[in-house]
């Protein structure tokens, strides 16, 4: 008997159009029967175009001869059949065709016209009987209980392969078991400490959101990473002590401190007083930018002692301005803008006295993504140049911290591989998943935006230009700059401390809509110099006094 397909065997264009054979032989049978049709047609064909006692209108006889042979055994071995009949079926389709090409050799001067030749159309029928005795009889005739037999002793030794590794298998299966059971047993234990560690870690992340203080991480004068924790009043309560070789290793020294200090215990060690001076002494001078020991940490409802006084003045531009001069007679604060009336410049006073002291330091190298949300409560992020210039913003608000995070991360990954379309014409080819679009705006100012493939605007240049090439060079530093561009969360407000076009150090306070509320109106020599004025600005602002004077004053 034909051997049965194996399940999920392919089957060919057979299985595509007809349906899933059984066995090999009813796919063979088919094209078999459909190579008889096509030869009896090609018989035919030939015959209407050839000329009489001819050769080629022999082939076309030889042609229609063939089919025939071929259709019938296309037709017999599509049945499930003995392997006999199969082989007689194929041995008539021989004899048929041995004799068809007998009668080629012949044709036309050995071929009778009235009559033809007895022994070639005896060969020829010899084979089509075989054929017609393959399909019919055989299969009534032969005992098929033997070939039943084989194939029974080979399912037999089949199934007891399986059962044998079926054995194994659960054998292994019981070992695993006992095995499963142990883990459990250790599993409940450890969920058991996890339980208590948890609810130790919950601990933790309470008292950590109900903190008054902030870790800034800056550089000393010795240009050496250092970390501080300061007290939202501006007081710095602790200081790492030493400098490090890289920001990084800063970091880790900060999140070490953080992740042990909660559950530390407290050893009183008696030291001399001459080994503790030796011991200040080997650790060497305290860095410019450290915090003064000295200083004492005010409690919430202590007022905190000032030594500057914010000065309002009208300008000679008829604005009016504020700045906050030290009992030194420094000036280190200004507005940064002028009012149009004293009250609004007493109101943007009050706003520095609310965030100074809170605020974060955002380090813009040399730039940075701030996540801010706006006056109505969306969440926002823009792409800030040390120079203070907006280089790009997400153009829409989002409705959490997450979302807007979402979409500054899809800029991240779609800018430098971003393609170029400049007034609906591709310029630049890119590979990534995202194009800039530059056109011109109604105010025939030119714009870009960064739009997705699936539509979506990811984000804008924020503002116009004079120019498409300054359009265009914006777009390079979004490329540029974007991919490699840190984070930055900002609360309330934030200090920016960055590098102007001249070299020199400046700090500006930025409230989180975008607005800049104080800045130091004058460059410092270094970074750290800044770092220090801002330092002094935090301590004083919050409980400076306000009076009116000249502007010359």
């Amino acid at each position: 008997m034909a051997s049965d397909k194996q399940p999920g065997s392919p089957g060919g264009l057979y299985a595509q159009r007809i349906g899933t054979p059984t066995t090999d032989d009813e796919v063979n049978g088919f094209w078999l029967f459909g190579f008889g049709v096509l030869l009896g047609l090609a018989g035919v064909v030939l015959f209407f175009l050839t000329e009489s006692a001819t050769t080629t209108r022999g082939i076309a006889y030889a042609l229609a001869a063939l089919a025939p042979p071929f259709v019938m055994l296309g037709a017999v071995i599509r049945f499930p059949l003995r392997r006999a009949g199969t082989y007689l079926g194929y041995l008539g389709t021989a004899v048929s065709v041995l004799g068809v090409v007998w009668f080629v050799n012949i044709f036309p001067d050995g071929w009778f016209t009235a009559s033809g030749d007895p022994t070639v159309i005896a060969v020829y029928g010899i084979g089509l009987g075989l054929i017609g005795l393959a399909g019919t009889v055989v299969p009534l005739i032969t005992d098929p209980v033997r070939e039943d037999y084989e194939r029974m002793q080979s399912e037999t030794a089949a199934a007891t392969a399986e059962r044998d590794e079926t054995s194994a298998e659960l054998a292994s299966t019981r070992e695993n078991l006992e095995s499963t059971r142990e883990d459990l047993k250790t599993t409940r234990e450890e969920l058991a400490t996890a339980d208590s560690e948890l609810e130790a870690a919950r601990a933790e992340t309470a008292a950590l959101r109900e903190s008054k203080a902030r870790f800034e991480l800056f550089e000393d004068a010795g240009g050496k990473p250092r970390w501080r924790l300061r007290h939202r009043n501006g007081n710095v309560i602790a200081t790492a002590g030493q400098g490090y070789s890289s920001r990084g290793k800063a970091q880790k020294g900060l999140h070490s401190v953080r992740r042990n200090a909660l559950g530390a215990g407290i050893l009183r060690i008696e030291t001399p007083v001459a080994e503790a001076e030796a011991i200040a002494a080997d650790d060497g001078p305290e860095p410019e930018d450290a915090a003064d020991p000295d200083v004492a940490v005010p409690s919430d409802d202590e007022e905190i002692a000032s030594e500057a006084t914010f000065e309002l003045f009208e300008d000679a531009g008829g604005e009016w301005r504020w700045r906050l001069r030290h009992d030194n007679g420094n000036v280190i604060g200004d507005s940064g803008e002028g009012y149009a009336s004293k009250s609004n410049a007493k109101r943007a006073l009050g706003r520095v006295r609310e965030h100074v002291a809170a605020a974060d330091y955002l380090r813009v190298d040399p730039t940075a993504f701030e996540v801010f949300r706006d006056a109505g409560g969306e969440w926002r992020w823009r792409l800030i140049h040390e120079n203070g210039n907006v280089l790009a913003d997400s153009g829409e608000g989002y409705s959490s911290r997450s979302k807007a995070r979402q979409g500054l991360d899809s800029v991240r990954s779609n800018a430098a591989d971003a393609a170029l379309e400049v007034d609906g014409e591709e310029r630049e080819s890119g590979d990534g998943n995202a194009a800039f679009e530059l056109y011109e705006d109604a105010a025939e100012e030119y714009r870009w935006r960064l739009r997705h493939r699936n539509g979506n605007v990811i984000a804008d240049s924020g503002e116009g230009y004079a120019s498409r090439s300054n359009a265009r060079d914006a777009i390079g530093r979004v490329r540029e700059y974007g991919p490699d561009a840190d984070v930055l969360d900002v609360g309330s407000a934030a200090f920016e401390i960055y590098e102007d076009a001249g070299g020199e150090w400046r700090w500006r306070l930025r409230h989180r809509n975008g607005n800049i509320v104080a800045d130091s109106g004058e460059g410092y020599v270094s970074r750290s110099n800044a770092v220090e004025a801002v330092t002094s600005v935090k301590r004083n602002a919050p409980g400076a006094e306000a009076e009116t004077v000249e502007a010359g004053e």
